[in-house]
C-alpha cells in the first residue's frame, strides 16, 4: 500500500514551454507506487497542450484552474471554464489548448500512473526547438500515448 506524501511547491519541476506556459511536474508514480501521475499545465492564450492522441492504459482526468480550456474528446470539441472537469478513460481520442481568448491552466491526473516525467521533459524541448518532433517516435509505447488524426486539430 502507498504511503501519504506531500509535495510542495519549491519542490516542483518547471519545464518552460512558449509564451510564458510550464508543464509542473507534481508526481510521476513513484510515491503512489503506480495509483496516479499528476502536473499542472499552463498554457499561453490560443496554445495547443497536445494533438489528438489515447492511452490504452490510463484514464485522463483534467480540472480547469483557470481561464478557459478547449477540449476536442471522441471527436466533438468543447470549451470547459475555470471549474470544469473533463474525464477521458482509455482508449478515447482526446486533444487539448487553451482558449483564444486568454491563458488557461488545469491540473491532469492519470490513473494508473506511469513514469512519465521525461516525456514531458521532450515535449518542452520540442516546443521551445531544441528537438525535432519525431525524437518523440520511439517514446510513445514507453509512455503510453498514442498520436491519432490530424495534428491540427482546431
Amino acid at each position: 500500500m502507498p504511503k501519504s506524501f506531500i509535495v510542495q511547491e519549491s519542490d516542483v519541476e518547471a519545464v518552460a514551454l512558449p509564451g510564458g506556459g510550464s508543464f509542473l511536474l507534481l508526481e510521476d508514480s513513484r510515491n503512489s507506487e503506480g495509483l496516479f501521475g499528476a502536473n499542472r499545465l499552463v498554457l499561453a492564450a490560443g496554445a495547443n497542450g497536445t494533438r489528438p492522441h489515447h492511452h490504452t492504459q490510463s484514464t485522463e482526468i483534467f480540472y480547469v484552474l483557470d481561464g478557459t480550456m478547449e477540449f476536442l474528446v471522441d471527436g466533438e470539441l468543447s470549451s470547459v471554464r475555470k471549474g470544469g472537469l473533463v474525464v477521458v478513460p482509455p482508449g478515447t481520442v482526446h486533444a487539448f489548448g487553451a482558449a483564444a481568448d486568454g491563458p488557461a491552466e488545469f491540473l491532469a491526473v492519470l490513473t494508473p500512473g506511469i513514469v512519465r516525467f521525461e516525456y514531458f521533459r521532450q515535449l518542452g524541448r520540442i516546443a521551445r526547438g531544441e528537438a525535432e518532433w519525431d525524437s518523440m517516435d520511439e517514446l510513445h509505447d514507453r509512455f503510453d500515448v498514442h498520436f491519432d488524426g490530424d495534428p491540427e486539430w482546431r
